[in-house]
């Protein structure tokens, strides 16, 4: 029976590489994906584009592809990743260009594009927030992109058009790794059982680590051997659809039945149905079995998908301002109380524009431990911090001035002031229908 074998190379955006490598040279994988986007990384990265239009893919994927691409001279493994984020043609051009200098020059990347509907977004101003129940106008001054979930279709298509590198922007998690079992069993697009079976493999894939006991990890309640070394996931599916999930005997970490459960359910809100675009995938029916370090899935199933496309639309939603000081010595705390009870008088004349404020005394004895030998009840060490959070860039900047003031304003013996100001990108979700979203697919000929 055919099978075939995916790694996953990354669980987001800053995640580590060298597990990924280890993938590539000892793994014998046929595909490996790294799957690097979140709903504020797109947004923040649409931000880069709009300051330079050669930018808004992933940060690391220069750093990235200088790990992989020279492995695939000896190691014929293809990649699949949506660090295009909100520029997926120029990660294209960037990656092109790399492999060319690494003397891959028979290399075929193919991006993949329609995600991105700001152009379009007028049309759903009438549509409902997902989160709010509010129509998308209320947020209409302030949004900054719309990015729709996409399915395998595209990947799908790079794969037939003989791409060795798949670079995306915006699409479902679980299509990274959907698409190759489409591709390469043939699947059909209406057999949502089988569409269902490769959406759990790319659920479990999709956040790397976490499958190998990274965020399974509880002592001493749940002990993971050597995570300082984890590995990153291996998953083998079969064309009935029947998935093994493994990691190299060499990586730290731990793959068993309980890791697997545990990241069968993650960020998932009704097990029986969980929508993508592809499929309607339903996780009910699943049994594990555990043998050797490799956990068998079987038992997934599907129904047909809803028609719908989840979009992601960012907006501004204001400022968070933040100022820190440090007290050391006999009384910090009650130092450290006054001076959070004087920052707090100080920015009552701002109340009306602030929407959210939080004081915290934090860092006790982080430091210098307890210094002084005289209470051991008394911390000797702490640290105020203050922050607000406001549509009003000034009053959200203006906190930290007042934290800093402390220095000779406030009690005796503050120090090591910290000041931070950023924009608030806040998410609200809506669905289109799916015949509203065009997707394509480019070929790199910056080679030719």
């Amino acid at each position: 029976m055919k099978k075939i074998r995916i790694g996953g190379g990354a669980g987001y955006g800053g995640d580590r590489i060298e597990p990924a490598v280890d993938l590539i040279r000892f793994g014998n994988l046929d595909y490996i994906i790294f799957e690097c986007l979140a709903e504020r990384t797109i947004a923040l990265a649409q931000q880069k584009k709009m300051k330079d239009s050669k930018k808004g893919y992933n940060e690391l994927l220069e750093y990235r592809m200088s790990k992989i691409l020279p492995l695939l001279k000896e190691h014929k493994v293809r990649i699949i990743t949506n660090m295009g984020a909100a520029n997926p043609r120029a990660a294209m051009e960037v990656t092109g260009r790399m492999a060319r200098e690494y003397g891959l020059n028979d290399l075929k990347i193919v991006c993949v594009i329609g995600d991105d509907i700001i152009d379009k977004i007028e049309k759903y101003m009438d549509f409902e927030i997902l989160e709010t129940g509010e129509k998308l106008e209320t947020i209409a001054d302030d949004i900054v992109s719309a990015n729709a979930y996409i399915g395998t279709a595209g990947i799908v298509k790079a794969l037939e058009q003989g791409a060795d590198i798949v670079i995306s922007g915006r699409v479902a998690d679980p299509a990274l790794t959907l698409a190759p079992a489409v591709y390469e069993f043939g699947w059909s697009m209406t057999d949502y059982d089988k569409l269902g079976k490769g959406t759990v493999m790319g659920h479990l894939l999709e956040c790397g680590a976490q499958v190998c006991g990274g965020y399974f990890a509880d002592p001493p309640y749940k002990e993971v051997p050597e995570l300082w070394n984890v590995g990153f996931p291996i998953g083998e599916i079969t064309e009935e659809g029947d998935i093994t999930i493994s990691k190299l005997k060499s990586a730290g970490g731990l793959v068993s039945r309980e890791t697997v459960s545990e990241q069968l359910i993650y960020e998932i809100h009704d097990p029986a149905a969980y929508y993508t675009p592809d499929v309607v995938a339903d996780f009910t029916g699943i049994t594990l079995e555990e043998l050797d370090g490799a956990v068998t899935v079987r038992g997934a199933s599907g129904k047909e998908k809803n028609g719908k496309y989840k979009v992601s639309v960012a907006y501004r939603d204001g400022f968070i301002g933040e100022g820190e000081i440090g007290y050391t010595g006999s009384g910090a705390k009650k130092r450290a109380e006054m001076a959070l009870e004087i920052v707090r008088r100080r920015v009552e004349p701002w109340r009306d524009k602030i929407e959210e404020e939080k004081y915290d005394i934090i860092g006790v004895n982080s430091l210098h431990g307890d210094i002084t030998g005289l209470n051991p009840k008394e911390p000797s060490e702490c640290r105020v911090r203050v922050a607000v959070r406001s549509k009003d860039k000034a009053v959200a900047e203006m906190i930290s001035k007042e934290v800093e003031a402390l220095y000779t304003n406030g009690p005796a013996g503050g120090g090591g002031v910290r000041q931070h100001l950023r924009e608030v990108i806040a998410i609200a979700s809506i669905f289109v229908p799916d015949k509203d979203i065009q997707v394509e697919t480019v070929l790199w000929e910056g080679g030719k």
